[in-house]
């Protein structure tokens, strides 16, 4: 039987959400829909709004639940992702979020498509988008059967109804519905679970914390000590390589402030992670049997991965478990309006502006992007009602964009000279087969390579293939892009081979162009409706003749036409001749959009 005063609690807490959504979208200057105002709400979030979106950046569903999920089946050692995904955030801002901002990129794709062209960005969005529509999927058939639990609805319309509100308000709000309702549902998530905790730590069925019969810490043994490394490092450094990360670094006002709020969050990580983990630690000690719990005890994995509203289930007054509810469907929204976002805005800006219209307006961009949050939005729903291994095809997906985009933009925002569009091709390849033969269990792919330590008895990993795909990776980037060089500037292969024109077959009408000294972090506008180019002034010195600066036009399909007779290696200070001049693997000249 549906429970009434659940479902006005729910219905109560979605309007509050829609309010607060819609009213944030009201702040975008009217009239103004270019790229930066919508995607990244005119980089002017401030710091209170900005630690709490930042936070939120994987303070969600998938983020509570998991987390108490992994209390109760491995202890609290096993728990990695509080504290991994906080170190990714002191990470990130130590080296990504600064220079970032700094080149005032509008997406994560910039940096790389600049770097390899836009075609290879294409590619590189792949893992990307897979990995952000198959989070919110997860997370919104997790909010399904969390409700389905606690109010006996039924899930699919529970899925749908959050579905369809979150991207309401993202699609008329853009970043600033995203920001400012995220400062709400972390304010449920913080609120409702603690009211819920004192109840079900009070329940006479819940043993004693301290009680040796309750082992809520856990263990490692030896022999999984690589495998726990292998899947600390994912969360770290996997942990970096998001748009939604991004979304928030790049909407900052300043490159500091970009990384102040960093390192606020992941403060904030570890002290939302803390009313789960009581959760999680309160259920191992229950004796669920003696509770109203009719299901299968001792509990399958269906059951674990909803160890927490079944805590708020059973374990609290009606009443109180209704707080609980809304603070797993705030954790819910605040991811998955942030994912369609960032999706629809790679999508937007880096494949079809970048690719496919250089000439679009701006106009036509949010357009696109709009639609795109509706598809994604769309996607993702029917991907929650429909596939039984969501988690399965997310877990692949995160692996792959640590992986492949990890070291990439690793590489790009620090070593861009040291690395081209061979380089990137390869090391994508290379990265993807490595991850792909170590099989994956929760999606029942085998395992093609078994490496050392293979277990036999579970049929799982324990060497850290991972972060050997990542090394790989990154590895493999360095060395084509090296070996590509010296071949084609000592002459070995002729410009003609040169086909993704980035080492010596250089087109002559590229220019890095940079921001306005004055203003520091903004990139400057080149032409109405012209791709931006990237990157700063004090960088482009020597890389384009000074003495050419002038004489370079705007050309809408490429970016800038250079003045007559400024060939490849007037670009690039190689010798005559196409490529017989001395090796330098860097400083490194930048691709039309013509590249790869």
């Amino acid at each position: 039987m549906i429970n009434v005063g659940g479902i006005i609690s729910i219905v109560l807490f979605y309007v509050l959400i829609l309010f607060v959504g819609i009213w944030a979208a009201r702040k975008k200057e009217a009239g103004n829909d270019s790229e930066e105002e919508v995607m990244l709400a005119g980089r002017s979030i401030g710091l209170f709004v900005g630690i709490f979106t930042m936070t939120a950046t994987w303070v969600g569903g998938g983020y509570i639940n998991g987390t108490a999920e992994a209390i109760y089946t491995q202890g609290l050692v096993w728990c990695q992702a509080p504290f991994g995904y906080s170190l990714s955030l002191v990470f990130g801002g130590i080296f990504f979020a600064n220079k970032m901002r700094q080149q005032g990129y509008i997406t994560m794709l910039d940096p790389l498509q600049d770097a390899f062209g836009e075609r290879m960005g294409g590619l590189l969005f792949l893992p990307a988008l897979c990995g952000e529509v198959f989070w919110a999927a997860g997370i919104l058939a997790a909010l399904g059967a969390t409700i389905a639990v606690i109010i006996d609805m039924e899930q699919n319309t529970s899925v749908i109804l959050s579905a369809c509100i979150a991207v309401f308000y993202t699609l008329f709000g853009g970043l600033y519905a995203v920001a400012y309702t995220d400062v709400i549902q972390l304010f449920c998530i913080f609120v409702g679970l603690w009211m819920c905790i004192p109840f079900a730590w009070a329940n006479p069925k819940v043993q004693s914390l301290g009680s040796m019969e309750v082992d809520w810490i856990g263990s490692v043994s030896s022999q999984e000590i690589w495998s726990y490394l292998d899947y600390g490092l994912l969360l770290i450094f996997g942990g970096i390589p998001w748009q939604v990360y991004f979304q928030r670094v790049l909407s900052s006002k300043t490159a500091g402030r970009a990384q102040v709020l960093s390192y606020v969050a992941a403060v904030g990580c570890i002290l939302m992670a803390i009313p789960p983990v009581l959760i999680g630690a309160i259920a191992k000690a229950t004796a669920w049997n003696e509770t109203d719990y009719t299901g299968p005890y001792p509990f399958t994995s269906k059951q674990t991965s909803m160890i927490l509203p079944m805590v708020l289930q059973y374990l609290t007054p009606d009443f109180v478990s209704f707080f609980g509810l809304g603070a797993v469907s705030a954790a819910v929204m605040s991811s998955a309006d942030s994912s369609i976002l960032s999706a629809s805005s790679m999508f937007a800006r880096n494949v079809y502006k970048l690719i496919f219209r250089q000439r679009a307006s701006e106009m036509e961009i949010i357009w696109v992007m709009r639609v795109g949050i509706g598809v994604v939005g769309v996607l993702s729903t029917v991907m929650a009602l429909t596939v039984p291994s969501i988690y399965g095809l997310w877990s692949m997906c995160s692996d792959l964009v640590y992986v492949i985009l990890f070291p990439q933009l690793l590489m790009v925002v620090h070593f861009k000279d040291y690395c081209n569009t061979y380089g990137s091709l390869c090391a994508y390849i290379i990265a993807f087969v490595v991850r792909i033969s170590g099989g994956e269990e929760f999606l029942g792919l085998p395992a093609l390579i078994r490496f050392p330590g293979y277990d036999e008895a579970n049929n799982r990993q324990l060497f850290p293939f991972r972060t050997m795909a990542m090394l790989t990776s990154l590895v493999t980037l360095v060395g084509v892009s090296y070996a590509t060089q010296v071949a084609f500037v000592t002459g070995r292969l002729a410009p003609g081979y040169d086909v993704f024109r980035c080492v010596v077959n250089i087109p002559d009408d590229v220019e890095r162009v940079g921001p306005d000294p004055a203003e520091g972090e903004q990139m400057a506008v080149l032409a109405s409706g012209a791709v931006r180019l990237y990157g700063s002034k004090d960088e482009s010195n020597g890389r384009v003749n000074p003495a050419l600066e002038p004489d370079y036009d705007m050309d809408p399909d490429c970016g800038i036409t250079g003045a007559a007779g400024a060939g490849a290696n007037d670009l690039i200070g190689a010798g005559g001749g196409g490529g017989a001049g001395s090796l330098q693997l860097g400083p490194r000249q930048p691709h039309s959009s013509t590249a790869f």
